[in-house]
Parts: structure tokens; sequence; C-alpha cells
């Protein structure tokens, strides 16, 4: 089993953005506890519209899958509902970019 790396893009809901940067923040902590994540730090990063960017490696696919039934993880994805929406990278305007550059969080 390999790893996975992903990119997500999660856009903010009105007056969200900060609730959203934090709860960023401590999602891979959250991932790392509950076994589910490599070792490698996540980047993170805004675009110009506000939506936040993560990269980060799931330890593996059928941990992927895992995830969907982990208590710790529904209610962070409960708690990403509440504060943004999920959106295809390729939505973010900057990823149309040869070198899409992006604000550190």
């Amino acid at each position: 089993m390999s790893s996975r790396i992903v990119i997500v893009a999660y856009k903010p809901k009105p007056g969200k953005e900060n609730e959203l940067k934090r709860l960023a923040k401590a999602h891979h902590d959250v991932l790392w506890e509950q076994g589910l994540v490599t070792e490698r730090k996540p980047i993170l990063m805004q675009a110009g519209d506000k939506t936040i960017i993560e990269v980060f490696e799931w330890k593996s696919e059928d941990i992927i899958k895992h995830a969907h039934t982990n208590p710790a993880v529904l209610k962070l994805w409960e708690q990403y509902s509440q504060v943004c929406d999920y959106i295809p990278v390729a939505n973010v305007s900057e990823s149309a970019n040869l070198f899409s550059e992006f604000s550190a969080v």
C-alpha cells in the first residue's frame, strides 16, 4: 500500500475565513492522532479569493476509505461543513497559471 497525496480546496462561507483557517491548521493533528496520515507536514495556502488549499498525505487509499467511518474525522468534516464548501482545485483561478502562487497560511 502506498501513501496518497491529496490537494483540497476549501472556500470559506461568508464571515467564516478565520474559523476555517483555525480548523485547517488543526486538521492534520486530528488525522495524525487517528493514525490516518503520514508524518509529512501539510502545506496550507490561501488564494486571492480567500480559498484555503491544503496538500497532505494519507497513509494509503484504504485509510482514506476508513476515514469515512471514523467518528473523529466525521466530527471534523461536520465542522468544515459549517465554515466552508469544498471546491475543485481547478476552480481556484490561480491554478490556471503555469506557476500557481498563493499566500502561506
